[in-house]
Parts: structure tokens; sequence; C-alpha cells
């Protein structure tokens, strides 16, 4: 490598207008560092499925943070993956931050495939995600007032995505995380019942958790319009993920010297910044 560092040259983020990404993006920004988004919208733009976007928004680059699209644990991930790393460090690049998912053996594949690489390497390996709920495909079931979800009575130690931005950050910008693998996640396990009661006590409206099962949701996601490449993936998640990894983990901890955010704390600031507020009746 050459005497380039991180403080001169662009970090990339990519997925930049995800959950994680654009944390990462805007905590980067804060500090003054440089940064390039990636994505379809980018300039230039980034496609994991198009290896000829790859070059253009590596040249320059110091560092990158890696979020996969779709999801690590879609087949052939492991390999697009090497494959960009390959092309980031043909290019000088001095430090890849992988995220990456608890459980999901293609993620673990990949992450090994990044490790192999012999290259400044972070994982970032993370429980579901806290903004499930307030940010994405679980938000309309909030509103709703109805959980409708093939859980069960599984336990999951869901993060915070501010979380995961803190530890990649850290990771990108700082020295002593090189070949770290950080699992990370909440510092209580919690099933969705308590998850609805947590999201009942932060909007002050009854949240109930439906159990159904995973064939029920796969029609009900279905006949709501989800694409039958996003039912496959839920319901493969829902299948073989959840519920499956019911341990707490010191990743936050280890890479950051402080403990994770628990979800009553996420959830209260969450309805604080009016995340689940209803529409005035007419």
């Amino acid at each position: 490598m050459n005497s380039r560092t991180n403080e001169t040259n662009e970090t990339l983020v990519l997925g930049a207008t995800g959950k994680t990404g654009r944390r990462v993006l805007a905590r980067l920004q804060e500090r003054g560092r440089p940064v390039r988004g990636g994505s379809r919208h980018g300039v230039p733009p980034f496609d994991w499925e198009d290896p000829t976007t790859w070059g253009p928004v590596l040249d320059g680059v110091g560092a990158a943070y890696i979020s996969y699209y779709p999801d690590l644990a879609v087949p052939g991930a492991p390999e697009a993956v090497r494959a960009f790393a390959d092309a980031a460090l043909e290019r000088d690049v001095q430090k890849l931050v992988l995220l990456s998912g608890r459980g999901e053996e293609e993620a673990q594949r990949a992450e090994q495939a990044l490790l192999d690489t012999g290259a400044d390497v972070t994982i970032v390996r993370c429980a579901w995600f806290m903004q499930n709920f307030s940010e994405d495909f679980m938000h309309s079931a909030v509103m709703d007032g109805q959980l409708v979800l093939p859980g069960g009575q599984g336990q999951e130690p869901f993060v915070d995505a501010d979380d995961i931005a803190d530890v990649a950050v850290a990771a990108l910008t700082e020295d002593g995380h090189r070949g770290q693998i950080y699992e990370l996640t909440s510092p209580r396990l919690y099933t969705l019942t308590e998850i609805a009661a947590e999201l009942s006590r932060a909007t002050g409206r009854t949240i109930s958790y439906v159990p159904v099962t995973v064939e029920e949701y796969a029609a009900g996601a279905a006949d709501h319009g989800v694409s039958p490449e996003l039912v496959g993936f839920l319901t493969y998640l829902f299948g073989h993920v959840f519920g499956n990894n019911a341990y707490l983990t010191d990743g936050v901890q280890r890479a950051l010297g402080r403990p994770p955010r628990d979800f009553e704390a996420f959830a209260q600031a969450a309805a604080a910044r009016s995340a689940w507020e209803l529409e005035p009746a007419s």
C-alpha cells in the first residue's frame, strides 16, 4: 500500500441510503471526513449486479463500508463480495468494513472471503435491527397495532442501527480493529410479545403480537403486493434465522468501550421523534 491515508482519501459507503449506510455517511461527514455514497442513483452510480460500476466508485477511496444488497444470505453474495474486495485492493483501498448477519451461512462465507484476502478487514456482524419497527417493513404493522409475524416465542437481541454505525465508523477511522469480528446485540433478549409491550408503552397505544406460521405470513405478504423475491427472503429469515441466535454478545462494548443500547431506550426515543405518530382524524 502507498502512503495515502483515510484522512485525505474518500471513504466509500455502500448502501448509502439504507438504514446503516446513511448513518455511517452522516457520522463521517460530521467528523469532516471526505465521503462518497455508493448507490444506484449516486454519482458515479454503483450496482452490485454490474461490476463495471465498481471501479469508478473505488477510484481515490481509502476505506470502504460494504453493505451487500439485498442481503449476504442470498446465494452468490460471498463471490460478489470477494470480487468487490479484489477490485478495492487493486486500487489500494486500505480498510474494508463488512456489514454481516448472525446465523446466516452465506454471510459467514462472505466474511471469510474477505478475511482470506489478508487485507485490513473488520466484520460487523449484527442481530435483527430495532429500526425494522420504525423505518422498515414492520413499521406499518406497528401503525396498525398488530405485529402479525411468524416469530413464535423465539428470542432475539435486536440491535440499534446507531450502534452499528458507531462501530463501523470506529473501524473505518481508527486503528486497532483489523481482523476483528464484532458481533453486535442489545443487552437483552426479547420475544415479539415483549417487543409489542415495549412499543405499547412508547406509543401510548395497544400494540399486540399475533403469531402466525411462516406459510401464513408468506401468503399474507404476497396478498399485500410484496414481491416474490422479498417474500422468499423474509420467510427464510423467519424460518431459519429468527430465534436461533438467542444469546448476547459484547461486540459493542469491545469496539466502543460502552454498552449497547436497549430496545426500551430505542422505542422511547423513536416515539419522541414521532416515528409512530398517527395522522389526526379528519
